[in-house]
């Protein structure tokens, strides 16, 4: 194997490591920030499809800090128990289907979407 193709499974493997860093991160909490610190660290370096996961990665963590925030907020009134439900299973439905896409060494379809 030559020296790109290595450097291409090595970046590829990051991405996925993101992608259950963010599902760990649902019992332990921290290992999200690891996750997209990673995702920033790797995203120049990898080649165009696999930069759509990094750039995916990335607005999953800043999109999810976002109703956390918001659901925290509104926990106040019951109705933010009901948007932290939502994120969570948001954030393992986008998990899900990225690492999908990434074992099928294909770029994400929608890296800016808010949803799926």
């Amino acid at each position: 194997m030559n020296d790109a193709v290595k450097e291409e499974q090595n970046t590829q493997g990051t991405a996925k490591m993101v992608y259950i860093l963010y599902l760990v991160g649902l019992a332990l909490g921290v290992t999200g920030i690891v996750g997209v610190v990673m995702a920033y660290l790797n995203k120049d370096d990898a080649p165009e499809w696999l930069r759509t996961h990094y750039q995916f990665q990335i607005r999953t963590f800043w999109i999810g800090a976002l109703f956390i925030f918001i659901g925290g907020l509104l926990s106040l009134i019951i109705i933010g128990y009901f948007i932290l439900l939502f994120w969570l299973i948001w954030l393992i439905i986008r998990c899900i289907k990225g690492m999908k896409a990434l074992d099928a060494n294909k770029a994400h379809p929608s890296p800016t979407g808010w949803m799926f």
